[in-house]
């Protein structure tokens, strides 16, 4: 690793983060994964795995997309089930959400900007 470039493994460089390889909760000392702009989260599901209560966010746009399994995002303006490889769900500020894994699922949120 040096300051400008780095390479790992996501499910390996998370475990300390919940999940979150990218954004500004990452300690500078790590190198170029500590961004202000961006946030990028590795998610392992297991199926069953859920945050059944509503978390809101008024400052960021999120992307969701799935790597593989059976993964519900349900928003206030709707709902997704994704269950092919490269669905996506996006949503914008003042939209609360919550989810759930109807299967053993990976999926990749991409969180901006980093700070709000």
């Amino acid at each position: 690793m040096t300051a400008n470039w780095q390479a790992g493994n996501a499910a390996d460089d998370t475990t300390e983060t919940r999940g979150w390889l990218v954004g500004h909760f990452i300690d500078p000392s790590v190198g170029v994964r500590s961004q202000k702009d961006v946030e990028v989260k590795w998610g392992l599901h297991p199926a069953g795995d859920k945050r059944p209560e509503w978390t809101a966010d008024d400052q960021r746009t999120t992307l969701v997309l799935l790597v593989e399994g059976n993964f519900r995002v349900d928003t206030t303006d709707g709902s997704k089930t994704m269950s092919r490889q490269g669905d996506y769900i996006m949503w914008g500020p003042g939209v609360d959400h919550s989810w759930e894994a109807l299967a053993d699922s990976v999926v990749m949120t991409v969180r901006w900007p980093s700070q709000t």
